[in-house]
């Protein structure tokens, strides 16, 4: 389509890679090179790879600002993808659609997942929101499309469907009460909810307030969950409560009350004890 010799207002994309390819053109890129360069579209990570380089910084909190969570995902999928099949390292061509890119979409078709149940969908989409964000110092508009019923799709901000998440599951007593059931697995469910809640809310700044409150009240703080978690994955304790700790450190929840940072660090402590007491280590 882009090769095609139409007019501007009937081909918009054969006349943005024209004006880009010249500009390539003036970089000091041949001709050729400058309309393959302008005409990449479809980007991912390198051949053989798998990911968005996010992971590794949320989990180790090695992470400052939107630039480091933006040169990590970059550097992770800025390799283009043509008729070839093959990936061609683009970091110029991938910062250039970074610059003019309106809207992040994320389309999911079933409704046995949801954004808060692996980390897969913070890391792309979360990332590409993060990237955009420092190439144009701004937010993008960021949605999520539900097609679990392809006859009847239907498009929500991002916000709208964390919060759609976050009262259906993630607060939910008959979802909390389903996985206790579960032990050990149950708790790490729980405490890599709140890990993705978190590191939506780091990528996307979609997260309301008052959902981390809501995760600390039903997660950490209740006395019968607590005692489950003391019990079954004191792992999963210390680190819900380390990781609610870290959002608030960071500016993400703001209104957090002393006491309720209080109870959190004391509940950490408390399952810091338990594992040094017991020497207990995960099951592997």
């Amino acid at each position: 389509v882009a090769a095609l010799n139409e007019p501007p207002d009937q081909n918009p994309l054969a006349a943005a890679v024209g004006q880009e390819a010249q500009n390539w053109q003036q970089q000091g890129l041949t001709a050729d090179q400058a309309v393959r360069r302008a005409s990449f579209r479809v980007f991912g990570s390198k051949p053989g790879a798998y990911g968005a380089g996010l992971q590794g910084l949320i989990d180790a909190q090695n992470w400052q600002s939107d630039a480091d969570l933006a040169r990590a995902y970059t550097s992770w999928s800025s390799y283009a993808y043509g008729h070839d099949g093959v990936g061609h390292a683009a970091p110029e061509a991938f910062e250039q659609r970074l610059k003019q890119l309106q809207v992040v979409l994320h389309n999911q078709d079933n409704r046995e997942h949801d954004l808060l149940d692996s980390d897969d969908y913070y890391q792309f989409q979360g990332g590409l929101t993060a990237a955009v964000r420092v190439a144009q110092k701004h937010q993008p508009a960021v949605y999520f499309g539900d097609h679990a019923q392809p006859e009847n799709p239907r498009i929500r901000s991002l916000a709208a469907e964390i919060a759609r998440v976050y009262r259906s599951r993630v607060v939910n007593p008959k979802w909390i009460a389903g996985v206790m059931r579960h032990g050990y697995k149950g708790a790490f469910e729980m405490a890599a909810t709140v890990d993705y809640l978190f590191a939506y809310d780091a990528t996307t700044h979609c997260v309301a307030d008052h959902m981390y409150q809501g995760v600390a009240d039903a997660y950490v703080l209740a006395p019968e969950t607590q005692t489950f978690l003391q019990t079954s994955n004191p792992w999963a304790l210390r680190d819900m409560a380390e990781r609610l700790l870290e959002a608030h450190q960071r500016g993400l929840w703001s209104s957090a009350s002393a006491s309720t940072l209080d109870q959190l660090r004391q509940a950490a402590n408390q399952a810091e004890g338990t594992l040094e007491n017991q020497q207990m280590l995960p099951p592997s």
